[in-house]
């Protein structure tokens, strides 16, 4: 018996030992490979010879990993190695990302196959889904370990940190979805199109999750949502909205504004329409061109708002200047930069009126 396993042992060993052989092989060949698309790209002539093409990489591929290796792979990967030499490239790549659910358990079943295991990747499928349609937005609820995505054609899917599908419903809308977030005082999605806010309430089961509120019209085209997270609100959410006017939006909903009213006739308030002048909101022009970006920073008790306008690029203030006429405080960046991410990474300290931003 411990022959046995001294054997098996020795095998695993010489099995890991060769396969790192391999993957040596496989850099320097990548390299060559990406070394030679670089000269081409700067009008160097490479010998005949010596250059690597799609012929001489796939065998030399088959020749370092053997018959496991599959044509379509290798191609995907020499195409990215091609059209980008410079990108970061994985060994694991050369078989696939993408694998069904029946070759993760043939894999498994496979001992000489458990050494890929780590790299698979496996591809989760939302029945019902629409083809050739894109998500907008992703956002991850901390405190439920849950994962809310917004597809631009309107499907609104909820996952689990183990990115199995929770629920899910589809905005019959005819404008696009452009942002989501969570309302954590109600317990709800929020979801807006270009014309409209819609309200999920997506632990509804059976039928019922089809059930949401429409909340509409809206003066002008929405381009980006957030939800304003303050411990002290009970039962009340406030949302900020982003637009083509230049304005900066804060809705606030209750929960009589849904659960109360949901509860009386469940049937007919189906893909309810409510109209937006029975919320409270306020708006103000923040800026001269789309707003692009919005976030609630609770660290700094304000809001950011990110635009393409080259004069009021960025905006850092508190909720309470949406009401007042009082000048905000500005942050002017070059015109199309990713203020956004200047908006989130930032350390801001406000001194004497002025906001000197650090990024770090």
């Amino acid at each position: 018996m411990n022959t046995n396993e001294e054997k098996r042992e020795f095998s695993v060993a010489l099995q890991m030992n060769n396969f790192r052989t391999a993957l040596l092989g496989f850099e320097r060949l990548v390299e060559r490979t990406a070394a030679q698309k670089r000269d081409e790209r700067l009008g160097l002539f490479t010998q005949k010879e010596d250059a690597v093409d799609y012929d001489k990489f796939y065998e030399a591929v088959q020749e370092l990993f053997g018959p496991e290796v599959k044509n379509q792979d290798v191609k995907c990967f020499y195409r990215k190695l091609c059209n980008n030499p410079d990108a970061p490239m994985d060994w694991c790549e050369i078989f696939g990302y993408f694998c069904s659910e029946e070759d993760v358990l043939a894999s498994q079943m496979d001992e000489e196959n458990l050494i890929f295991l780590v790299s698979r990747k496996q591809r989760v499928v939302i029945s019902g889904s629409r083809r050739r349609d894109v998500v907008k937005c992703i956002v991850k609820i901390p405190q439920l370990d849950l994962l809310i995505a917004a597809s631009q054609k309107g499907l609104l899917t909820v996952f689990n940190s183990q990115m199995r599908v929770q629920t899910s419903t589809t905005v019959t809308d005819t404008s696009w979805i452009t942002g989501c977030d969570y309302l954590s005082q109600l317990k709800r999605i929020v979801a807006t199109t270009e014309r409209t806010i819609i309200v999920w309430d997506y632990k509804a089961q059976g039928s019922s999750q089809e059930n949401y509120f429409t909340i509409k019209p809206m003066d002008h085209c929405l381009l980006c949502v957030c939800v304003v997270s303050l411990p002290d609100q009970l039962c009340r959410d406030d949302i900020l909205l982003g637009d083509d006017g230049g304005f900066v939006n804060k809705f606030t909903v209750n929960s009589e504004d849904f659960g109360l009213k949901q509860a009386k006739t469940k049937k007919k308030l189906q893909n309810q329409v409510l109209d937006s002048k029975n919320f409270k909101s306020v708006k103000r022009k923040l800026h001269n061109d789309w707003v692009m970006k919005i976030k609630y920073l609770p660290a700094l008790n304000c809001f950011g708002s990110c635009s393409l306008d080259s004069v009021h690029s960025l905006v850092l203030d508190s909720l309470k200047r949406l009401e007042d006429n009082l000048p905000v405080r500005e942050f002017s960046m070059p015109r199309g930069a990713n203020t956004f991410c200047y908006c989130v990474k930032a350390n801001v300290i406000v001194t004497g009126g002025k906001i000197p931003v650090h990024v770090l």
